[in-house]
């Protein structure tokens, strides 16, 4: 039983080996010249203006995760709708469809679709 685990543990080894030898190497290799410049923020090669640590708000946040959410979700229906040959297929889609409007109507009753200034 044991014996089939030998594959994996020489896999986690070698793996190991590798990315400790190269992290050692870019410590040793790398080039020490501590300027001013390079702890500055980057901002596409423009002069930072302002401080780095800006905070956003969070309804920013609520935004980009509800369009990746319902924005994934439209990717499931392709598929779905190129498979349409048999009712169950269809039931099943127009389960999934309730649930995300079902999703959307909850997040417009919580008023989170809402910016707030």
């Amino acid at each position: 039983m044991l014996e089939s685990y030998i594959p994996v543990l020489v896999f986690t080894l070698t793996v190991l080996g590798f990315s400790g030898i190269a992290l050692l190497l870019s410590r040793v290799i790398r080039p020490e010249n501590p300027e001013e410049e390079k702890y500055l923020t980057y901002e596409c090669g423009e002069e930072p203006v302002g401080d780095a640590w800006y905070q956003y708000s969070v309804q920013y946040y609520m935004y980009a995760i509800l369009f990746v959410i319902f924005d994934v979700e439209i990717l499931f229906l392709y598929p779905w709708a190129l498979s349409l040959k048999n009712m169950a297929i269809f039931l099943v889609g127009v389960v999934f469809l309730i649930i995300v409007f079902l999703g959307l109507a909850y997040e417009w009753k919580k008023r989170a679709l809402e910016w707030q200034w």
